[in-house]
């Protein structure tokens, strides 16, 4: 957020707070699952913005909790929704600590990346089900109206799965010059039981 001081001239002086200047984390939508197959953001859908009014957008997802004990995906469209199959090419790794103290390691998730593939991104592996059980996470989108260069983005994600804490992060590309425009977030299968997925547009600096 934009941190702006004024002295105390300044603020003497001041009428109205409309000409404040606003903060670079502009909220834009909110979606709530209640045993939701599928969220999904459409540019120009739903007072949806995924377009080149900001240059990086930021997805919250907040205690996403499924249906059944299963693996949480992402995926991304150049037409709207229509499909989601934009090819992308992706690194990750995981830490891990058991609930027992044990099994603590770090390591990179081999089956979990992507080369070039049109495939969804799997961004958490058998999230618990339990109730004090859940995800979490941010995802950062850089650039997805650009009809020049790929698409960027960087997710870290703290979450509980059936025995213990897991730290999962992905990096990668969306590896098309095409404007991507939409975005859907998906369990393996089951519902998205509940939980909680916003979107922010974040202004250049």
């Amino acid at each position: 957020m934009a941190l702006v001081k004024y002295n105390n001239n300044s603020i003497s002086s001041v009428t109205s707070a409309a000409g404040f200047p606003a903060g670079a984390l502009t909220h834009i939508k909110t979606l709530t699952a209640s045993s939701s197959s599928t969220l999904s953001f459409v540019d120009g859908s739903s007072s949806v913005v995924l377009d080149n009014t900001y240059p990086v957008y930021l997805f919250k997802l907040i205690n996403i909790h499924p249906s059944q004990q299963e693996h949480l995906y992402f995926n991304l469209s150049a037409d709207t929704g229509s499909n989601y199959n934009v090819s992308k090419t992706s690194t990750v790794f995981q830490s891990y600590h058991g609930e027992n103290d044990g099994g603590g390691s770090v390591g990179y998730e081999a089956g979990n990346d992507l080369a070039n593939s049109t495939g969804d991104q799997k961004i958490a592996n058998n999230i618990g089900i339990d109730n004090d059980e859940s995800f979490c996470g941010e995802m950062f989108l850089f650039n997805p109206s650009s009809t020049t260069f790929v698409k960027h983005f960087i997710i870290r994600a703290p979450y509980v799965e059936a025995s213990g804490n897991v730290g999962y992060f992905v990096a990668g590309y969306a590896n098309t010059t095409s404007a991507v425009d939409a975005i859907i977030f998906r369990m393996n299968s089951g519902n998205i039981d509940s939980g909680t997925i916003k979107l922010y547009g974040i202004k250049d600096s």
